[in-house]
């Protein structure tokens, strides 16, 4: 790997430095959690569109760039350094968005990508369900056709963005009898069709980051199927690909958090135990590690290589590091006396605090931790089950 960048990566990075520096919002935005900051993000998601930086590495056509993942990679260095803005769109931008590159219909892709793209129509995944979290493969919810439509009928749980969502993407079981992996099919699905109910889920500090999506009935036309109907477990399963591996959290976001660590640490060194300055050293190794690695693979992938079951690495490395070093700004703000009840999440021992709150679902989120351990086992190292 040639960790070199080429002139026109540079003038690209310049360029994206030079817009953010000029665009960011000088003040945070509202938790996009809550209806006011869901507003504000969406405003953020339109302006970044507009100058085409939603989503640099789609075809121009559907409003990106056609930069290659490289590329990509460098825009969200610069994009997590400049202190921009949380993308409140990403369910759509880096899970839906590649998927329906891969598998969805010319008419599909012109539908729905300009809006992901622009925010326009913002998305939730419904995958989990009350019974089937990390075991996804023995989920209920139920698919029947009906002449040009399905009749969908089950729950969602635990559907990030989903309190104020446009549309949700998810998997039914469309062929009766079959179990497990077989007879699922991919849906996408307005969150305004009758019969559907969505439930706000509060979080930890109060604020509705998940929904419960309920669906009683309701018609969705059969045009909404991503690829063929029974192909719904291969489909989902490149969107987990996505998530647990480079596009959803991308090294950028954890260099952004490690040199804010690292700053936190010199401002108070001076009170602070050896211990404290080995476990900022250590999470500051560890985002260069994950830069690294992740650069590597972008490399790898670009020759011809594919992700495979080693995205189970990068996820449990991600989510277990950016614990790490949340927890790490925490016994340095407790041990410099730091106030938590004011101006929070604004301020920075707050934004630390709502770093570290959303830090304890990573080993949760996009199949738990111990989950992807096993599939590192089964099917990396080749162990018996």
């Amino acid at each position: 790997m040639d960790l070199t960048f080429t002139p026109d990566q540079e003038a690209f990075r310049a360029e994206a430095r030079a817009w953010l520096e000029a665009n960011v919002p000088g003040r945070p935005l509202a938790s996009f959690d809550t209806a006011e900051g869901f507003a504000e993000h969406r405003e953020w998601e339109r302006a970044l569109a507009d100058a085409r930086w939603s989503v640099v590495n789609w075809p121009s056509e559907f409003g990106g760039r056609d930069a290659d993942l490289m590329r990509w990679l460098i825009f969200e260095e610069e994009y997590w350094a400049s202190g921009a803005p949380g993308r409140v769109n990403q369910n759509g931008i880096f899970l839906l968005g590649p998927v329906l590159l891969e598998y969805g219909t010319a008419e599909q892709k012109a539908r729905y990508l300009p809006k992901i793209a622009s925010a326009e129509e913002v998305w939730c995944q419904g995958w989990s369900e009350p019974n089937s979290g990390s075991d996804l493969a023995s989920l209920q919810s139920k698919g029947v056709r009906d002449g040009d439509d399905w009749v969908l009928n089950g729950q969602k749980t635990w559907c990030s963005r989903g309190a104020f969502a446009d549309w949700m993407f998810g998997i039914f079981r469309t062929e009766p009898g079959s179990e497990r992996h077989r007879g699922l099919t991919y849906i996408l699905v307005p969150l305004d069709a009758g019969g559907v109910t969505v439930r706000p889920i509060a979080q930890l500090d109060g604020e509705a980051g998940f929904a419960e999506v309920f669906l009683d009935d309701v018609r969705v036309p059969v045009e909404n199927t991503l690829g063929a109907p029974g192909d719904g477990w291969k489909i989902a399963m490149s969107t987990t690909g996505f998530e647990r591996g480079v596009v959803l959290r991308s090294p950028g976001r954890f260099m952004a958090t490690a040199a804010r660590l690292t700053k936190l640490y010199s401002e108070h060194a001076e009170s602070l135990p050896s211990s404290l300055r080995e476990q900022v050293t250590q999470a500051w190794i560890d985002a260069e590690a994950y830069r690294l690695h992740t650069f590597w693979s972008v490399s790898q992938f670009l020759a011809g290589g594919e992700m495979g079951a080693e995205t189970s690495l990068n996820k449990i490395f991600w989510s277990e590091m950016d614990l790490l070093m949340h927890t790490t700004a925490l016994e340095i703000l407790s041990s410099s006396g730091a106030d938590f009840t004011r101006g929070w999440p604004a301020d920075d021992p707050g934004r630390w605090v709502d770093g570290f709150l959303f830090s304890l679902s990573g080993p949760i989120y996009a199949g738990t931790n111990e989950i992807q351990r096993n599939i590192v086992a089964e099917r990396v190292l080749g162990l018996p089950r």
